[in-house]
């Protein structure tokens, strides 16, 4: 009798032991996907901050640039498309067209020297540049908790935890233009 209630204790103990193992890797799991989330916010408050500052831009640089109408049907376009986004994915997509159209449009600001000059401009210029390092520094923060997040999913015993509860992996924002990637050249 006191071997058998000894097996029973042992058993009861390695029960304790695992049971205590799953909810500390689920609640792992959960503050992480929970910091990627927040990670992801931080992402979003920019963007509605960069999606609301170009409608501005446009509209200050219309009076200068009669003759630009394409260029601002391909930023007001790509904003829409942006703002639409409804995944990480899309929105990586739909926000390094809107880049491409705002590198355009400030390439073609560079023939309206009396634009460049207007204060109106440059302060939301300014801003602007601003709000794209804000990005730059959230997207890194983001990639970093997903890679964070995703291992932990992927690596064992937690992936055994995280198939059981349904926890999926998380896709990065990652640069989606090549204007982006590639370094400018200089030329003198």
């Amino acid at each position: 009798m006191g071997a058998g209630l000894l097996g029973f204790v042992i058993l009861l103990g390695i029960a304790f032991v695992l049971i205590v193992a799953v909810i500390g890797i689920y609640n792992t799991l959960v503050r992480l996907r929970n910091q990627v989330d927040n990670a992801w916010s931080q992402i979003d408050v920019q963007l509605k901050r960069r999606h609301d500052l170009i409608p501005n831009l446009v509209e200050t640089a219309k009076g200068y640039m009669q003759h630009e109408r394409q260029t601002f049907e391909a930023i007001t376009q790509a904003r829409s498309q942006a703002v639409g986004a409804k995944s990480v994915a899309e929105a990586s997509r739909a926000e390094g067209a809107l880049t491409e159209a705002l590198s355009k449009f400030m390439l073609v600001v560079e023939n309206y020297p009396e634009l460049k000059a207007n204060q109106n401009f440059l302060s939301l210029q300014e801003t602007l540049t601003s709000t794209e390092n804000k990005i730059a520094f959230a997207r890194q923060g983001y990639n970093d908790q997903v890679l964070f997040y995703n291992n932990k999913i992927q690596m064992f015993p937690s992936n055994i935890i995280a198939g059981m509860f349904n926890f999926k992996s998380r896709d990065y924002f990652e640069v989606a233009n090549e204007a982006e990637r590639s370094v400018p050249t200089v030329k003198f």
